[in-house]
């Protein structure tokens, strides 16, 4: 399999190294480690990891599910690492989106199926993807998760049912990375996604609370595409 470029967040340095040197022996790419939220922030933003192995005990005030909130904002997939499984542990841990958990103690042949059935799994299931800049970031999100874009002179915002994104592109360029079965242009300055438009009238497309202009140009075209979107 491709070798993953996997980043540990633990803070108990015998355990990280433990996993590191077993990550190296079964083929994976390991691109550091981390003991808390803010040093796992920075090798997120400098290194690009493709999963993130992440323990839910952390030092510092920000522990591991505070950790996964930002990851499941930043499109970046993560298995959780842990030995907590009390109530209140599990009710914050379902605010999350996990490819899975890791359950220590854990063998070297354990940690490699997990992350081997875990990274299948999100590459047989996931949608496509939009990678775009926004305030100095680089994010890499769902196009499932988007509702539309909107032009704003030279720029363009990506919006999603909690974010609104504003990328320093036009909304020709950015709606190229979209996928066409699912994107279309009700209006010069809208791309919108199919699947989550919930009403169509005479001039306008209803997603979420967002009254989005349909030209009548576009209307039938995208009645028809509505049918099988």
């Amino acid at each position: 399999m491709y070798s993953l470029r996997i980043l540990i967040v633990e803070d108990e340095p015998l355990i990280a190294v433990t996993i590191e040197t077993a990550l190296k022996k079964q083929g994976f790419t390991v691109i550091g480690d981390a003991e808390n939220h803010e040093e796992a922030i920075q090798a997120i933003q400098g290194q690009k990891p493709d999963l993130v192995l992440l323990d839910i005990k952390l030092a510092g005030e920000k522990d591991g599910i505070d950790l996964a909130i930002d990851l499941d904002a930043r499109n970046i997939p993560y298995l959780f690492l842990t030995s907590q499984t009390d109530p209140h542990t599990i009710d914050r841990v379902k605010q999350t989106h996990p490819l899975g958990f890791i359950v220590k103690p854990f063998t070297e042949a354990g940690l490699r199926s997990n992350i081997e059935l875990a990274w299948h799994k999100l590459s047989t299931t996931k949608d496509d993807f939009l990678l775009f800049k926004s305030e100095g970031e680089t994010y890499k999100l769902n196009q499932k998760e988007i509702l539309y874009l909107k032009a704003f002179d030279n720029y363009c915002f990506v919006v999603t049912k909690d974010h609104k994104y504003l990328v320093p592109k036009t909304l020709k360029h950015t709606s190229q990375g979209l996928n066409p079965t699912h994107f279309v242009k009700p209006h010069r300055s809208y791309t919108v996604n199919l699947r989550r438009v919930s009403k169509i009238t005479s001039d306008s497309l209803l997603i979420e609370d967002t009254l989005i202009p349909l030209s009548s140009a576009n209307r039938e075209s995208i009645k028809e595409r509505l049918s099988t979107a």
